[in-house]
Formats: C-alpha cells, structure tokens, sequence
C-alpha cells in the first residue's frame, strides 16, 4: 500500500470579516490573520503577518475613526494575501521616513517584509494589501498542528 503524505491545499482559501474602525480592530485583525495561518497551515512567518497586518488596519483606523473595515484573508498557489477595505477615497503614500520619526514608517515596513504589496480602489474606497509567498507542499515541515479549513 503506497501512503502520499497529504499537501497544502492549492485551492482557494478565503476568510473575510468586517471590523469597527476601533483600538480594538487591530489585535482582532491580528487574531483572525493567526488563526487562519495557523489552520491553512501556511509557512509563512506568523509575527511578520501579524505585524503588517496591524500596520494597514492602524492606518485604516487612523484614517476612519468610527466606520467600519473590512479585512480579507486568502491563500492560494504560494501566497498569503491579507487585503484591508476602508471607506477612505484618500491613497496611502510611501515616503522615506526617519529611523527616529513616529510616523510614516509603516507602509516601509510593509514594503520591506512583503513579497509584494499595493493599493487599488474599491466602490465603496480603497484597499491596501500584501502578499508573503511560501512555497507550497506537504504540511508538516515545521512543527505546527495540522488542521484544515477555518
């Protein structure tokens, strides 16, 4: 009998959930990205998904106090993405900030960690969103827990 160790699943994996523009948004945002690392199995590194992550729904927060955000979470062929929906018409820009400055080093950060990263408009306002790439196989590599699906 020939066993095949199973694979990451190449199909499309989806998590989408809508936030209120508070404090709050941003470690739930944080929560919701880990969990669906954890059970898609993705290798990626959890920290720096969480961390960009945060960074694009601060700025969203800091840009719509009070509306409400919405954070999408896919994985498929390779890739993590994790996109976040404001109703800011208002584009985000890089800029070289600082080492010592208190703003305007998130979207480095961002482009820095990220295997690829952008803006696009929405109907309702814009996006930001980054990619962090893997390299798609059988689970197991790493230690972690293997659970399917979300």
């Amino acid at each position: 009998m020939n066993a095949m160790a199973p694979t990451r699943p190449t199909e499309l994996q989806v998590c989408r959930v809508r936030l209120t523009a508070s404090p709050a948004a941003a470690g739930e945002a944080r929560g919701q990205v880990r969990a669906a690392i954890r059970a898609w199995d993705i290798p990626v590194d959890e920290d720096i998904a969480v961390l960009l992550t945060s960074e694009l729904v601060t700025n969203a927060i800091a840009h719509e106090p009070g509306e409400s955000i919405t954070l999408a979470v896919t994985c498929s062929f390779g890739q993590l993405r994790v996109d976040v929906h404001d109703t800011s018409r208002i584009l985000p820009v890089l800029v070289d900030a600082p080492a010592d400055a208190e703003a305007g080093r998130g979207l480095m950060l961002v482009a820095s960690l990220s295997a690829t990263w952008g803006i696009y408009r929405t109907p309702t306002g814009k996006a930001v969103y980054f990619t962090l790439a893997f390299e798609p196989g059988p689970p197991g590599g790493d230690g972690r827990a293997q659970t399917w699906g979300l």
